[in-house]
């Protein structure tokens, strides 16, 4: 068993598709193709579903995933301890991030930490919370942002928290409303078309299970979507109501094409996580990026900060 054939197999995991695979590698297709090939003789299972328009792992190869992800993460390890400590950090860091995080969160942790280490790279792929918890469970990243936390099958570090505030389009009723108070009570709003959230998304889930469930009421939703820029833009259109984190409200100003309102009834907070999971062996710059992000929000919280 040679790294080589561990590289091929973990790309073509990555990647979904041996010619992907050969691109990102700098190798050609049946160079791939004899890497796995010559993997699977060894193991004498059959690693990769080759049939279909996307590789798929078979449920030996799901096994050897995650050893797979270790003996190189571990082979990187021991690099960096022997030969390349106090030199440059420097590779690739693999992310997955839910929608707030992803736009509203990562982008400054990563231009921060490149700030100090330009020759690291990431890769970050969004989704919703129930599919970044999911895709990290899977080895499909080093390391998780996400709005909720489901149990401690994941290791877990909590980094901010955050409201959740109700955005109208500027109409001359909610205009009105917006002067007399920055509260706004639901009779005001809870028969008007929603803009809301696909499945997963943490702020939906929260949201219906303590505001709709508890008031017994059931939104008309005009629009679903899994884009906050998008959800903004249909309330500025007046296409309905949305509820979305503070974060990424406060981003557009005042003289965006929304007012923002507190819920009189509840005071929704959200919590955003890192998540990784234990039985994986962090690359070292995945590591380093990992502890500066916990460093990072712990001064924050230490002087007051969200």
């Amino acid at each position: 068993m040679e790294f080589k054939q561990i590289e091929a197999f973990i790309n073509v995991v990555k990647y979904k598709s041996f010619s992907k695979a050969a691109d990102a590698s700098f190798l050609t297709q049946p160079t791939i193709s004899t890497h796995i090939s010559s993997l699977e003789g060894e193991l004498g299972v059959t690693l990769i579903d080759r049939m279909g328009k996307e590789s798929r792992l078979t449920k030996q190869g799901r096994e050897f995933y995650k050893y797979a992800i270790n003996m190189i993460n571990t082979r990187e390890q021991a690099l960096y301890a022997m030969e390349k400590a106090g030199k440059e950090v420097a590779g690739v860091v693999e992310l997955q991030a839910s929608a707030i995080p992803g736009e509203y969160i990562v982008p400054a942790l990563m231009a921060e930490f490149r700030r100090e280490y330009p020759g690291v790279r990431f890769y970050l792929e969004q989704s919703d919370s129930a599919v970044t918890w999911n895709n990290i469970l899977e080895n499909k990243g080093a390391l998780g942002f996400t709005g909720e936390y489901k149990n401690n099958s994941l290791g877990c570090e909590l980094l901010c928290r955050d409201k959740c505030v109700l955005i109208a389009p500027r109409t001359e009723k909610f205009l009105k409303l917006r002067e007399k108070s920055e509260f706004i009570n639901s009779e005001d709003f809870i028969t008007e078309p929603f803009i809301w959230r696909e499945q997963g998304s943490a702020t939906r889930s929260s949201f219906e299970e303590r505001f709709c469930k508890r008031q017994n009421v059931a939104l008309n939703v005009a629009v679903t979507t899994n884009s906050i820029e998008g959800i903004k833009q249909c309330v500025c259109q007046g296409l309905g109501l949305s509820v979305i984190s503070r974060l990424a409200a406060e981003c557009d100003g005042d003289d965006c094409g929304y007012v923002t309102f507190q819920l009189r009834e509840l005071e929704l907070e959200r919590e955003f996580y890192l998540i990784y999971n234990r039985n994986l062996i962090l690359s070292p710059v995945a590591m380093k990026f990992k502890e500066f992000v916990i460093t990072y929000f712990l001064e924050r919280r230490a002087v007051g900060k969200p």
